[in-house]
């Protein structure tokens, strides 16, 4: 899988791409990423990249010429256009159910603003898809960048050592996550649930999703409402209503 990054500041990439789980998919060649400067693609001699908004108004709108040229020049030799997506408070919220979508593409085009924000026509005739990771406003589209890469790039195959470690993480089910232990059983007199040392793996399992279902209820009752479920989940959650005495 491909990234192409077009951003201002390519350098707050740098500690990304070279650490961790990101750092060892890029160096086993499972996925490729490049980070495009689009000030390279401004049509003046003084790179400018941004300018006063038309009707007036404070700060300055990002040009859309060098995005435009940028993105362009991206896919020039390509059949199919790459999906290009602009990170922006004002985007569909991101999630794990759109990051399992966006894995399935082989390459992807992420656009970084700054200042006030983009030129409409980036948004109109550039872009096909805006995202937002969350309802709170950044300095940049870098940090959503990485988050957005962080998130899809775990799902490509290989990347992590276990691959059931994605199927289970908090919301890939629709559910949070159950609670995880390790060693040592006992812990200033904090034990480990002795389910999880029985070594009866079918209890472990109905533990573990019982305790998914609560922690759920507990803390986002909201993804029960599209949560897969059987009829034991059902009864299960029923019981937990009725004993706090929500009926």
């Amino acid at each position: 899988m491909r990234f192409d990054v077009l951003t201002l500041f390519p350098e707050m990439f740098e500690g990304f791409f070279s650490s961790s789980v990101i750092g060892r998919a890029i160096e086993q060649g499972r996925v490729e990423v490049s980070l495009t400067n689009f000030r390279d693609y401004s049509t003046n001699k003084h790179r400018t990249v941004d300018d006063t908004p038309y009707g007036g108004g404070s700060g300055m709108v990002l040009k859309p010429e060098p995005l435009f040229r940028a993105v362009e020049e991206l896919v020039r030799d390509e059949p199919i256009r790459p999906r290009v997506l602009m990170m922006s408070p004002q985007g569909v919220p991101f999630t794990q159910l759109k990051a399992e979508e966006l894995a399935g593409h082989d390459r992807l085009i992420l656009l970084c603003g700054h200042y006030e924000g983009f030129d409409e026509r980036v948004r109109q005739h550039l872009v096909d898809e805006e995202i937002s990771i969350g309802d709170y406003v950044l300095t940049g589209g870098e940090l959503p960048a990485m988050v957005l890469m962080d998130s899809v790039i775990r799902l490509v195959s290989g990347v992590l050592g276990n691959e059931s470690s994605a199927e289970t993480d908090s919301f890939s089910m629709g559910l949070l996550e159950y609670p995880q232990y390790t060693r040592p059983a006992d812990f200033r007199g904090w034990k480990v649930p002795d389910v999880l040392l029985s070594g009866h793996h079918a209890e472990i399992d109905r533990w573990r999703r019982h305790q998914s279902l609560l922690r759920t209820w507990e803390r986002r009752p909201e993804l029960l409402e599209t949560a897969e479920l059987s009829e034991e989940d059902r009864q299960f959650l029923k019981k937990l209503k009725e004993e706090a005495g929500g009926g």
